[in-house]
């Protein structure tokens, strides 16, 4: 990376850039001889106290001494990305939002507080997108009394990694002690290739959850009214079961939202005993056949970024990451 004009190292960088991309480099180490350069690339999400804090693609949050810097400046936006359906961060935010409906919510401004008895982080959290109309501590604070009343923890949802997407609210969360607990890749697709995928039989479709479906299902326990009402929600829901062999429990399952252009999977669980079979992908496919005949073209999902099985699989379907989400807790 070049940081150098006529041969000297510069520091091209103010406050006033904060927000912006920007690449800067440290001298980082303990003492004589032991030196070295450290280059961190992200958003400027703050500058004070004499420590520039820079917000990765991936929520990271690095700090960066002010004293320690030898070079920086401002780089442009990440390129465009050249595979998978072109998106904002704010349609696939909305996009997704849709697919794990609250059973309650209300708006605080143009943030949206939601809730679910607590199934599910993604419906029993704040989704701030735009200005919640009043300064961002007092919107925190109502959001928290919000979940009080409900008995649940506050969580607000972020995302990182793309143009638009909240470098700068992740740092203000965590400089009021806010932490993450969960980050998540939002993954997209074209729908097509995946729906040429070879059929099988054995995967079976449906417009609502059922007994069996549930049984296959590992996200919760006993599962309550809220969680039936959460998966059966969105503009247009389908379920897909591969029948088990020896017992009652499913071989896998998944589900997809179809929304506009959108498909969205999620829940796909494969049973142990069935893995390595090709029967994730066999589910997939059959929901995208669905939605491509309910007139969607593009695909996406989301997958915990230290679930590697699962991160693989969808890699080789074609699936890209897009964007990073985190849940933020409050203290």
């Amino acid at each position: 990376m070049e940081f150098t004009a006529g041969g000297r190292l510069e520091v091209r960088l103010s406050p006033a850039d904060v927000g912006k991309r920007v690449s800067v480099r440290q001298l980082t180490g303990g003492g004589p001889g032991t030196e070295k350069f450290t280059d961190t690339v992200g958003v400027l999400t703050s500058w004070d106290n004499g420590v520039l804090l820079i917000t990765r693609r991936n929520g990271e949050h690095v700090g960066v001494p002010e004293k320690a810097l030898v070079a920086g400046k401002v780089v442009p936006s990440a390129p465009a990305r050249r595979r998978g359906p072109a998106a904002g961060f704010e349609e696939l935010a909305r996009t997704y939002a849709r697919a794990w409906q609250p059973v309650e919510s209300e708006r605080l401004g143009e943030w949206t507080l939601r809730a679910a008895s607590g199934f599910t982080r993604r419906a029993n959290s704040a989704l701030p997108l735009g200005d919640p109309g009043v300064g961002l501590d007092e919107a925190l604070a109502r959001t928290r009394a919000w979940y009080e009343r409900r008995g649940l923890p506050a969580y607000v949802q972020t995302a990182t990694g793309a143009p638009g997407t909240q470098e700068a609210l992740c740092a203000e969360l965590e400089r009021r002690g806010w932490r993450s607990e969960v980050t998540a890749e939002v993954r997209t697709g074209a729908l097509a290739p995946l729906a040429d995928r070879a059929a099988d039989d054995r995967v079976h479709l449906g417009r609502a959850v059922d007994e069996s479906w549930l049984r296959r299902y590992q996200r919760t326990g006993t599962p309550g009214p809220q969680v039936l009402q959460v998966l059966n929600a969105g503009p247009s829901v389908w379920f897909a079961t591969v029948p088990g062999t020896a017992d009652e429990v499913p071989a896998a399952i998944g589900r997809c939202v179809v929304d506009g252009r959108w498909a969205g999977f999620m829940a796909v669980e494969v049973g142990p005993a069935y893995r390595r079979q090709g029967l994730a992908t066999a589910v997939m496919a059959a929901l995208a056949r669905r939605a491509l005949d309910e007139g969607a073209s593009a695909a996406w999902l989301q997958v915990e970024s230290d679930n590697d099985a699962a991160i693989a699989l969808y890699a080789g379907m074609g699936f890209t990451v897009h964007h990073r989400y985190h849940h933020y807790r409050a203290p």
